[in-house]
């Protein structure tokens, strides 16, 4: 099966439809979006350019069996299709974030979160069935600041 995200306004995903491969087949029996596109608007009464293809098993850049990453996600309902870079994006998070066109995936303005300490793994583990973890230690994205913010949810 074939996906194609139908695009709205701006850009923006507006549904995502399955094709038969077979609807999108050229002359010499080769796979070919344009022909896809085609038999989308002759009968969803969409414009052929407004559909365009994405590949289910992509996300983050990365395909999910090793194969080559189409588009760098799956577009999804309210992802915006970038034509310059090819990318289908997600909504931004935070103002702040920018684009990370490798990754296909929004960053913050500072890099990842910090990595827990060891100490801090372990008070998040708990030790056996009848005791639980003494903490919930995670980095949560501060915007105002700008910052990643340690925090303990069992605080």
């Amino acid at each position: 099966m074939a996906h194609f995200a139908k695009l709205g306004a701006n850009s923006k995903v507006i549904q995502v439809l399955t094709l038969n491969n077979g609807d999108m087949l050229n002359a010499d029996g080769v796979e070919d979006e344009s022909v896809g596109q085609q038999y989308l608007e002759t009968h969803n009464n969409w414009p052929a350019q407004m559909w365009i293809q994405t590949s289910y098993n992509t996300s983050g850049g990365q395909h999910n069996s090793g194969g080559t990453a189409f588009r760098g996600n799956y577009a999804g309902i309210g992802y915006t299709w970038d034509e310059d870079d090819q990318i289908f994006w997600p909504k931004k998070p935070y103002a702040s974030w920018v684009k990370h066109n490798a990754s296909a995936s929004w960053k913050s303005p500072i890099g990842d979160a910090p990595a827990l300490t060891a100490e801090q793994e372990s008070q998040n583990t708990p030790v056996d069935e009848n005791t639980p973890a003494t903490h919930s230690w995670s980095y949560v994205w501060n915007e105002a600041n700008t910052t990643w913010d340690l925090t303990d949810a069992l605080a």
